[in-house]
């Protein structure tokens, strides 16, 4: 990034001459090869923040909306709409370029269900099932936080924003922010230094803490529910890609 303005690839129109390649997005549910080229984010591989959302996050919600803010060339739209056939993905992103790749591969894989659109494009009236980004921080707090403060209120009831962001460029800051904003946010893991936030909206209700004498679940003196009745897990529900490991979550930031 230059002194004097964001990174070449939060351009709309990126300087750098075109140089088309491929690279490929192999997770355990999916293998895609994806065209890139210069001038847009992480052109020589898919970007390991990205990844660490690919493998770590919930499952998507499978109807409704679906956003991947600050898009790229699409690696998260792909995936998304590969892994929720049911739901409409929109790719967004300012970078004409990115937005044209993101096209070609959504085509190329045959996906019907991926939007491509500049920010201004997408209907006012769209709200969102879930939030996926990794996004720009590299454009400096301001112009972050103004992304933000513009999309996540376009969450739908009930809705989610998971976003993954590099420990050594201020995760831990943007999530204190988030929290000091009114947003609910949950680190939901941490991995290779990124880390993975879940963010909720202001006006939804957090679960009550256990009284006192109220048994915990796991605890000794605990019931364990029975599947099938109220307070079972229900399958699947927290989804992680095939031979992925689970985490603990944490509610705060690392010191």
């Amino acid at each position: 990034m230059s002194a004097s303005g964001p990174p070449h690839y939060f351009s709309p129109r990126p300087d750098a001459p075109s140089r088309p390649s491929t690279v490929r997005l192999d997770l355990p549910d999916l293998s895609l090869p994806l065209q890139v080229d210069r001038g847009v984010f992480s052109a020589t591989r898919i970007d390991p923040g990205t990844k660490v959302l690919l493998l770590e996050a919930p499952r998507p919600p499978q109807a409704g909306d679906l956003l991947d803010l600050g898009c790229g060339y699409g690696p998260l739209a792909v995936a998304l709409a590969t892994r929720a056939p049911g739901a409409t993905v929109w790719a967004v992103d300012v970078n004409e370029r990115a937005l044209e790749l993101t096209r070609a591969n959504a085509a190329a894989a045959g996906l019907g269900n991926v939007r491509v659109a500049t920010p201004d494009a997408v209907p006012d009236d769209v709200r969102f099932a879930a939030i996926w980004s990794n996004p720009p921080v590299r454009v400096g707090k301001a112009v972050l936080h103004d992304l933000l403060t513009t999309w996540l209120p376009r969450l739908a009831p009930g809705g989610r924003a998971l976003l993954v962001v590099q420990k050594h460029l201020g995760s831990d800051s943007l999530h204190r922010w988030l929290q000091q904003q009114g947003w609910h946010v949950d680190r939901l893991t941490s991995r290779m230094a990124y880390r993975v936030l879940e963010v909720r909206p202001p006006d939804e209700p957090v679960p009550d803490e256990p009284e006192p004498d109220e048994p915990v679940p796991g605890e000794p003196g605990a019931a364990e529910p029975v599947p099938g009745e109220p307070g079972a897990a229900e399958p699947g529900a927290d989804w992680r890609a095939p031979g992925q490991p689970s985490s603990e979550p944490s509610t705060g930031p690392a010191s």
